[in-house]
């Protein structure tokens, strides 16, 4: 199955290509332009109305908090790509890795090892897509406070649903995977 190609790029036409500079790779591309307005017009929070930042004052159930740690804490992302999509987030209203202090980077690394070890065991995921977006430019959501994105994946857990009717499917409720991390965390 091949990706949807637009028929027109900048107003060359896509068999026109191969005259076009770039190097062939073997990616095939799917066009997402209803991402743009996501991009170009994402809020940036100040810290006082930073959600990373409010989450920790509340209570667990309410932010979607799986665990606490004494630099940074791990909960579920409330626009998840995959069930237990979960977040690793510093306390401190840091911007970039760079800014983390060692004692942040440390536990934010414990963290997301503990994490998948939890998530492997409680949904039985094939694998994992682990990353952080540092600054708007790169996709970041929220771009003023540092976080780590855990999402598990499994085999075949990709369609088109998404792109055809603007939907993602989840098959669990936010808090019921809350809750099923957080009991499976150790103590």
């Amino acid at each position: 199955m091949s990706a949807y190609q637009p028929d027109e790029f900048e107003g060359v036409p896509t068999d026109a290509a191969a005259d076009l500079a770039g190097v062939p790779d073997a990616f095939q591309r799917l066009w997402t332009p209803h991402r743009l307005v996501y991009i170009q017009h994402g809020q940036q929070p100040d810290e006082h109305s930073c959600p990373f930042c409010r989450a920790p004052g509340m209570s667990d159930e309410q932010s979607l908090i799986v665990a606490r740690g004494t630099h940074a804490f791990v909960l579920l992302n409330l626009y998840p790509y995959n069930s237990g999509h979960l977040l690793v987030c510093p306390y401190r209203h840091v911007a970039t890795y760079d800014e983390a202090t060692p004692e942040e980077v440390a536990e934010i690394g414990e963290l997301t090892q503990i994490a998948m070890r939890v998530v492997k065991q409680i949904s039985k995921c094939d694998g994992f897509n682990i990353g952080m977006n540092q600054g708007r430019i790169a996709g970041a959501g929220i771009a003023e406070h540092l976080h780590q994105h855990i999402v598990p994946r499994w085999a075949l857990d990709s369609n088109f649903f998404p792109i055809i009717a603007g939907t993602k499917a989840l098959p669990r409720l936010l808090g019921e995977v809350r809750q099923e991390i957080a009991e499976a965390w150790p103590a």
